[in-house]
């Protein structure tokens, strides 16, 4: 049924003309799905998705610039003030034969049936001008609720696509939802289903889910067995333990505080949310009762390449990532010297990515030494502040000298350079000063070739 709601959807001025041209042709046309749903709740939409009973030649004929889209499934894409907007013919899907797409689609004028196959109510809500909403199975009173309810019987929702399941999972932390009971339970039957979906979509969604504003609610997916098919790793994480006075939650919800302690970054949660899955493996208690995770760090970081290339990961994430967990628990002396030369270890580039890991990874802890370990913490940001302010040199790019000076002076080319360039930087990142051309050639060079300093000085050197 249409209902003409008091909230008017501000419109772009080019989705609008696409609106108006189809129903000035005789069809119906509506803005439709998450469009509607990110306007109802006074966000930006990212795309404006069309549907309309125009076929999707109809759709051609009608606008000079378009693009075949997927004419197959009914979508043309229209061309207007230099963007592309998909316009959909209203349809019903056929059979789900691999629980993730239909077999085929039949064109349908009726958008009650294009509206009903789609996966929640929240997304199955339709609008036009002027203030026109078609909302059949009680949207937009979900979104006042905060509730992800399927439409219609959800059981036969994520039997027709497995990847609702995750969806639903991820809506829930995007809004902030409860998902509603039936929806919850189907999803959780069905959960074994999402081993036909591919690596790559369940990425997606996980991506979504951990990089949304609750990312602690992936909990709700560990407690529906949903975790326990594509992330087996972290189900374990949240039935170990942690009896430890640093410590005040299991090992899943300390992954799960601290993925809410920090920024939101993907390779950041990526990292907070594998840092500690070697702990389970590496778990021992001593005679006191006290638990201990020794080794953890290099299992976490051996785990983290593993489930990020089953995830499908590219190569840069997973270097990121596996560095991070690798070096999450690193305990830096608190000198300048120390604290160059873990930047030079951990990488320049991820360093402040470190430090915030360090933080978050701190604040997810019990409050056992709390202060004790920020002020260390806060030690070396500000030694890490006063290197970057310097201009320290931390790699052989900034150093005084390089590899075509020591072939100059007669250093044969290969390993023996490499050596002593590694030697001179090694000096540097003690003594910052010592990033001087004449001192280092005459400190590590002039040995090595069995010259000394008056030869090199000789030479122009």
């Amino acid at each position: 049924m249409e209902q003409i709601v008091e909230v008017k959807i501000p419109i772009p001025e080019e989705v609008n003309s696409i609106l108006v041209k189809l129903q000035e042709s005789g069809y119906e046309a509506y803005i439709v799905g998450g469009c509607v749903r990110d306007a109802l709740l006074g966000r930006e939409p990212n795309d404006w998705d069309i549907t309309t009973s125009a076929l999707p030649l109809e759709v051609k004929r009608i606008f000079v610039k378009t693009v075949d889209t997927g004419l197959q499934h009914g979508t043309v894409t229209v061309l207007a003030g230099g963007k592309g907007y998909e316009v959909t013919t209203y349809r019903v899907d056929g059979v789900y034969e691999d629980g993730r797409h239909p077999k085929e689609v039949t064109f349908t004028p009726s958008l009650r049936e294009d509206l009903q196959r789609r996966d929640f109510t929240i997304n199955a809500m339709a609008y036009r001008e002027p203030g026109v909403l078609v909302d059949l199975f009680g949207g937009q009173k979900d979104l006042e609720d905060g509730v992800i309810r399927a439409v219609g019987d959800p059981s036969q929702r994520f039997s027709e696509d497995a990847l609702r399941i995750l969806r639903a999972i991820r809506f829930s932390a995007q809004l902030g939802y409860r998902i509603e009971e039936e929806t919850l339970r189907a999803a959780s039957e069905l959960a074994p289903t999402l081993r036909k979906i591919s690596a790559e979509r369940i990425r997606v969604e996980l991506e979504k889910t951990i990089t949304s504003d609750h990312p602690d609610l992936l909990r709700t997916a560990y407690e529906a067995g949903i975790t326990a098919i594509f992330l087996p790793e972290f189900d374990l994480c949240m039935e170990t333990r942690q009896n430890n006075p640093h410590h005040c939650y299991t090992v899943g919800e300390h992954t799960l505080k601290g993925m809410e302690l920090i920024r939101n970054d993907r390779v950041l949660r990526l990292t907070m949310l594998i840092h500690d899955m070697g702990k389970p493996s590496c778990l021992t208690t001593d005679d006191n009762g006290i638990d201990h995770f020794y080794g953890h760090q290099e299992v976490s970081a051996s785990l983290a390449r593993t489930i990020l290339r089953r995830l499908k990961y590219d190569n840069d994430t997973i270097r990121k990532v596996v560095t991070l967990v690798r070096y999450h628990d690193m305990q830096i002396r608190l000198t300048a010297p120390a604290v160059r030369k873990a930047v030079v270890k951990i990488g320049e580039d991820l360093f402040p990515l470190f430090l915030e890991v360090k933080q978050a990874d701190l604040l997810a802890q019990s409050t056992f030494q709390r202060q004790d370990k920020q002020k260390t913490l806060d030690e070396v940001k500000r030694l890490y502040a006063g290197i970057i302010s310097r201009g320290d040199c931390l790699n052989l790019k900034h150093l005084a000298v390089n590899g075509s000076d020591l072939i100059q002076m007669g250093v044969k080319p290969g390993k023996e350079v490499g050596s002593i360039l590694a030697q001179m930087l090694a000096d540097v990142l003690d003594v910052p000063v010592h990033n001087d051309r004449e001192y280092l050639l005459n400190r590590f060079a002039a040995p090595a070739i069995g010259e000394g300093t008056a030869t090199m000085k000789e030479s122009g050197c």
